[in-house]
């Protein structure tokens, strides 16, 4: 079975308000991708770091739980893992407050094997700023010879402050290197100020990928590709759980395209009526992780997808 390669931050959120503590979860939209697709039944390595600490152990237990091969993880021993503190009040933003010292040779990992057909998830602050970006990207880059599809997910946590046109050129050169790229409408604003969807498409992603897709604040779907643009009500409603949605619709994305078979080759050619099940699949994925608190899939999801999964993959061994 092809494998899926998840690279991107692990962290520990806990949500604040009225000065008490209301809740504590693992965070990071690829983190969380990870451990549903794992719990799916898909091979599933994460590529991070976290230190030996207690919250760095609770980052790995939890992706171990979900079945996820942890073996991609840097442990440092210097320094502390990062932590999240999300203050919520009634009728303003949130409000985040970031924690975690790093040792100052970061980011060393261990590559996963990639084969030709695996799917390759990447973004988060590690794709586009030092000192992991020089050593992710060397991996991304890897994983693309080796024909891997590649899903990018611009965007960075909110709370982080850096000048936006410093790593302009890097968000661009992960844009080349993908074949689709999956953002909402908030991390657009992020990175393209004052831009629709279609405009950040048409005026910066097309030229270097032809294959997006943009979550908007209703959390509605715009799918565009080169000289089309199909809009995608979103069946299951609104969420205030942004981060458990969106790690979700990515989840049934890739595992849509699993139990498809799809390779990097017939992604390019895939009909219009193909990417409605993939996108009807992610919706429903997205609707269940965001009903969760640990934004994940529930035990009998993830047991109907593995029989999904594990029945198409028969039938193609008939073949």
């Amino acid at each position: 079975m092809r494998k899926i390669i998840a690279i991107g931050e692990s962290v520990v959120d806990t949500v604040f308000s009225g000065g008490k503590p209301l809740a504590a979860f693992i965070g990071g939209r690829i983190a969380n991708t990870a451990a549903s697709l794992g719990a799916m039944g898909l091979p599933v390595s994460m590529v991070s770091e976290c230190g030996t600490d207690s919250v760095g152990q609770m980052v790995v237990d939890f992706l171990s739980e979900h079945s996820v091969d942890v073996k991609s993880i840097d442990r440092f021993t210097e320094g502390s893992t990062a932590f999240s503190a999300i203050f919520k009040t009634p009728g303003e933003a949130d409000k985040i407050v970031n924690y975690g010292s790093y040792p100052n040779d970061r980011f060393d990992v261990i590559w996963p094997r990639i084969d030709e057909g695996d799917i390759v998830v990447f973004g988060s602050l590690y794709a586009i700023d030092l000192p992991q970006r020089e050593r992710l990207f060397e991996l991304v880059s890897y994983a693309s010879e080796r024909k891997a599809i590649i899903i990018y997910l611009p965007g960075f946590q909110h709370g982080i402050n850096f000048r936006i046109t410093r790593v302009m050129p890097n968000i661009l050169e992960n844009l080349e290197i993908s074949d689709i790229v999956i953002a909402h409408n908030r991390d657009i604003n992020d990175i393209f100020p004052g831009e629709s969807g279609e405009e950040a498409f048409r005026n910066h992603i097309e030229f270097y990928c032809s294959n997006y897709m943009h979550i908007n604040p209703d959390l509605s779907l715009s799918r565009f590709s080169t000289g089309k643009r199909h809009d995608v009500a979103n069946s299951g409603g609104g969420s205030a759980n942004l981060l458990g949605w969106q790690a979700g619709f990515t989840a049934g994305i890739v595992s849509e395209l699993c139990r498809l078979g799809v390779d990097r080759d017939e992604l390019k050619t895939l009909d219009d009526e193909a990417w409605q099940g993939i996108t009807a699949a992610a919706f429903k994925c997205a609707a269940v992780c965001a009903g969760q608190p640990d934004n994940c899939v529930t035990a009998y999801f993830a047991a109907e997808c593995r029989r999904q999964l594990a029945q198409a993959e028969a039938e193609r061994q008939k073949q």
